[in-house]
């Protein structure tokens, strides 16, 4: 989350006309699919917005668990845990550009006495 995606309790405002209700399906083993159906403001479901499914897993690496959340671009429930593994894999997928994007990053920012800043010395 990024500092200006941070916000304090009295500027937490709800927006009543993009409620969804969460409900959670599982394997009990593999993952979960969150769908989430538009809701009115009276909790009422609003066929006006489409329902939404996002997948969850956790990521077993030497590192330990990894949570990963990714969209399902399904319109049943059946059609989302169908697509699940092709949601696993593009989320790795994403993970691991993150990851190759961080480093570079980090050796940018490497000072090597004698060069200027943000290069690196010659191997």
């Amino acid at each position: 989350m990024t500092t200006s995606a941070l916000q304090t309790p009295d500027s937490m405002d709800i927006d009543i006309e993009n409620l969804y209700r969460e409900e959670s399906f599982t394997d009990l083993r593999a993952g979960n699919v969150k769908r989430l159906t538009a809701v009115d403001g009276n909790g009422d479901v609003d066929p006006s917005r489409p329902t939404q499914f996002i997948g969850d897993t956790t990521l077993m690496t030497q590192m330990g668990p990894i949570p990963v959340q990714f969209p399902l671009e399904a319109s049943t429930l059946r059609e989302a845990f169908e697509k699940f593994p092709q949601g696993v894999e593009e989320a790795i997928v994403r993970l691991q550009e993150r990851a190759q994007e961080m480093a570079r990053e980090e050796a940018s920012r490497i000072v090597v006495p004698g060069a200027a800043p943000g290069l690196r010395s010659g191997r």
